[in-house]
Formats: C-alpha cells, sequence, structure tokens
C-alpha cells in the first residue's frame, strides 16, 4: 500500500515535472491562461452577434472545454515521450502495480486542467461582466473537476491510440475540435442534427 501511494504521488509528480522541464511562465501564461479567454470572447461576442445564446452560456461552455488542452496534451505527450525515449518498455516491464503508475500521472494533469478551467470561468466572467452568484461556485468547481478528470481520461485513450501513429499533437488537436463542436460548448445539443 505504501509503495502504491509512493508510486502515485512521487511518481506522477516527477513525471509531470519531467513533461514540462522546459515550461517557463512566458509559455504557460500565454498558452495555458490567455488562449482560453480568447476562445471565449470569440464565441462570445459571435453568439451575441448572432442572438443566439448568452454571455453565461459561451463562458461556462468554453470555459469548462478549454480543461481539454492541458489534459490532452499532457497525457499524450507523457506516454508519447516515454515512447520517444525508449523507456515506456522498461516501464511496462517493472514490477511497479499499474493503476497507481498511470493514475499517478494523470493527477497532476488533472489538477493543471481544473485550474486553467477555473481561471478561465473566474476572468471570462470579469471580462464579460458575468455574475456567478456565489451558490453557484460549488457546483461550478465540482463541474470543472470532473470535466477536467474526463479529459484527462480521454488523454489517456488518445495516449494510447497514439501508441500506433506517428503523430500524437495531431489526434488532440483533432479530439478538440470534435469537443468544440459536439459537448454543447457553442452549440447547444438540441440544435445539433439528430442522427
Amino acid at each position: 500500500m505504501i509503495v502504491s501511494a509512493r508510486i502515485f504521488f512521487i511518481g506522477g509528480v516527477t513525471s509531470f515535472r519531467a513533461l514540462f522541464y522546459w515550461l517557463t511562465p512566458w509559455i504557460y501564461v500565454p498558452t495555458m491562461l490567455i488562449s482560453p479567454l480568447f476562445q471565449i470572447l470569440l464565441f462570445a461576442y459571435i453568439g451575441k452577434s448572432a442572438g443566439l445564446e448568452s454571455n453565461e452560456f459561451y463562458l461556462i461552455g468554453n470555459a469548462l472545454q478549454y480543461a481539454s488542452i492541458p489534459c490532452l496534451f499532457a497525457m499524450s505527450q507523457a506516454i508519447g515521450g516515454e515512447r520517444f525515449q525508449n523507456t515506456l518498455s522498461a516501464i511496462l516491464v517493472s514490477p511497479a502495480p499499474r493503476i497507481p503508475l498511470f493514475f499517478g500521472r494523470s493527477l497532476p494533469v488533472v489538477l493543471n486542467g481544473a485550474f486553467v478551467a477555473a481561471f478561465a470561468l473566474f476572468a471570462g466572467s470579469l471580462i464579460l461582466g458575468v455574475h456567478l452568484p456565489a451558490s453557484s461556485l460549488a457546483p461550478l468547481l465540482l463541474v470543472v473537476l470532473i470535466a477536467a478528470l474526463s479529459c484527462t481520461g480521454l488523454g489517456l485513450v488518445n495516449a494510447a491510440l497514439s501508441l500506433r501513429i506517428r503523430e500524437n499533437a495531431v489526434l488532440s488537436n483533432v479530439i478538440f475540435g470534435f469537443l468544440l463542436i459536439f459537448t454543447g460548448a457553442n452549440v447547444p445539443l438540441d440544435a445539433l442534427p439528430g442522427g
């Protein structure tokens, strides 16, 4: 039990630090904090000019949907990086239990995705003048965590698929595009064509 907990926490943090050893605030801030704000503003102003939905709709939908960027890319790059460095086979044959090993790598990604989505929600509400009542903050934070956890799981599936293809960033972008369209972040689900 102690070994599994150690693999989960220490291994996860070490893997996340190794994945982002190059990351500085000059890269993190525009990529993870400014980009979601531009996405929120883009769709909010398109929706406002078309008279479709309220600012709240686009703010919440796009802030939650943007959790997919850090989660999809981090998980696919973590596994793809192991493959590129030729260390994935050593990890897979090690006696370490698989669930703490891979879920430990997922925990910092979930927290980063939740932070990005929460920041986008908070900053976007200030920019768009959307009032989020205090009673809605706890449920919104729960939904942010669930979205980040779900997107990290999707990132693990993406990473598994990426073992068979050469370029996993392309697949991550395709999945992000599908999420942008089909999650209801910008188009209400009942407005999409029926299957």
